[in-house]
């Protein structure tokens, strides 16, 4: 009987994501078998520094995709958002998962809105791109970083006394917990990073089944929005230590991106039609828009600073 092996990462979320994936296989191949292998990668394993702190690309990535290489599993299963743009030589993604709800999710004291937040309030969160979006909005909230599984940062809120914390909502809802929300967040006023609310599987370049036994789990949008996405923050070269949000109003056929100064003073944002056919050409039109607007001048002052 034929087995699949799925890396994945071992936190709640990952498992739940990797569940999926086993499920649609098994589901829709009577016989196949799948077996999940939990992989700890560098930015499980360090959890008392900002993720912009210990490195960019591949912090929950490079020990599955290297036990993808050594054949080890047959094929792996990410947040789309973890994935960089440039994968290692022979591997590839192989499906997108419909899209999940895309924007990020404010849980605050007392049921509280961001806007109602009292002046000075510390809200956490653990990611720059939220962090300058947030500063954007409210200069006068003290923000503090935050790390760990869904979990552990529901335990930090109460501990600490954080007036509020900041999160991908797609997360809260996977794991059932969309009650704990105070206020979600429309991407008019917070862009959410890269592919946020995709799940990508990896496999091998050339293993053609594995393609085909998910050719049904693959989304033509999600793949579309992904390659658009991948593309714009590809042009930037950003990553991890750079606040980039985009996202693909497929309805509106438009791809909307924004680079943001680290502590969210300037903030520049503009959009280009979606170019269905040919997303990454979208992706990186709207890239070279934003670099002309002043985007590259943003983006050097935090290389040089982080250098």
């Amino acid at each position: 009987m034929e087995k699949i092996r799925i890396g994945t990462r071992g936190s709640q979320l990952a498992l739940y994501q990797a569940n999926a994936v086993a499920a649609f296989l098994r589901d829709s191949q009577r016989g196949l078998e799948t077996e999940i292998v939990k992989i700890r990668t560098t930015g499980d394993k360090v959890l008392d520094s900002p993720l912009s702190k210990i490195g960019d690309k591949g912090l929950f990535t490079r020990e599955i995709e290297r036990a993808l290489l050594d054949k080890e599993i047959d094929c792996a299963v990410h947040s789309l958002k973890d994935l960089p743009t440039e994968l290692p030589e022979k591997l590839q993604i192989v499906a997108f998962s419909a899209r999940e709800d895309v924007r990020d999710a404010l849980i605050a004291q007392d049921g509280m809105k961001l806007l109602e937040l009292p002046k000075g309030s510390t809200v956490a969160t653990g990611s720059l791109r939220r962090r300058s979006q947030l500063m954007h909005l409210r200069s006068d909230l003290n923000l503090v970083d935050i790390r760990g599984n869904l979990n552990t940062r529901l335990r930090k809120l109460e501990e600490e006394g954080y007036a509020g914390m900041m999160l991908a909502y797609a997360g809260i809802k996977r794991l059932g917990m969309a009650d704990k929300v105070t206020e979600i967040l429309e991407p008019n006023k917070m862009l959410p990073a890269v592919g946020q609310g995709i799940i990508a599987v990896e496999a091998r370049e050339g293993d053609g089944r594995i393609k085909e036994l998910l050719r049904d789990f693959n989304s033509e949008e999600s793949e579309t929005s992904a390659l658009a996405e991948r593309a714009f923050l590809r042009k930037l070269e950003g990553g991890c230590q750079v606040p980039i949000g985009v996202y693909t109003y497929f309805t509106n056929k438009k791809i909307s991106g924004m680079v943001a100064s680290l502590d969210g003073e300037i903030l520049i944002r503009d959009f280009v039609s979606l170019n269905a056919n040919e997303p990454e050409n979208s992706g990186e039109e709207l890239a070279e828009k934003l670099l002309s607007l002043g985007a590259d001048k943003i983006l050097a002052e935090i290389r040089s600073a982080s250098a």
